[in-house]
């Protein structure tokens, strides 16, 4: 049986996911990469290209885990990108005081936190809803 926190946990979690998507695309002309330890060594063109082809195989792994027709595996992928999307907040929080931090905007702005504030909400409704569920 579904609660009623499941249709407002559901929503936050894929516009979470959206936003991180759509924050990729936003990577991209903000030279992400330049950011990260071992990309940031490379000569731009193949740290670029690195960035790029390295989420390929990580959007297909979460997109595949949070579709999964196995219940658990679907339910711990979702909690682990929410919690990652509150994590990736706080690294860009971290980062941008790097001098090679280009996520100035308001849009790249929104496209961080805004993920991280749907993560949060979609945490908060998982545990919101698990606690109904234990007997007291």
């Amino acid at each position: 049986m579904k609660s009623r926190l499941t249709p407002i946990a559901d929503f936050a979690f894929y516009l979470g996911l959206a936003l991180l998507f759509s924050h990729e695309l936003d990577a991209m002309p903000n030279h992400e990469w330049r950011l990260l330890p071992i990309l940031r060594s490379l000569p731009d063109a193949a740290g670029e290209t690195a960035f790029m082809v390295a989420h390929i195989p990580i959007f297909a792994i979460v997109i595949g885990c949070i579709a999964s027709l196995n219940v658990g595996t679907r339910s711990v992928a979702r909690t682990l990108v929410s919690a990652f999307l509150v994590l990736h907040a706080g690294l860009h929080f971290l980062f941008s005081k790097n001098e090679t931090y280009e996520f100035g905007s308001m849009a790249s702005s929104l496209l961080i936190y805004g993920a991280a504030i749907l993560g949060a909400a979609f945490l908060l409704a998982r545990w919101l809803d698990k606690r109904k569920r234990i007997p007291r």
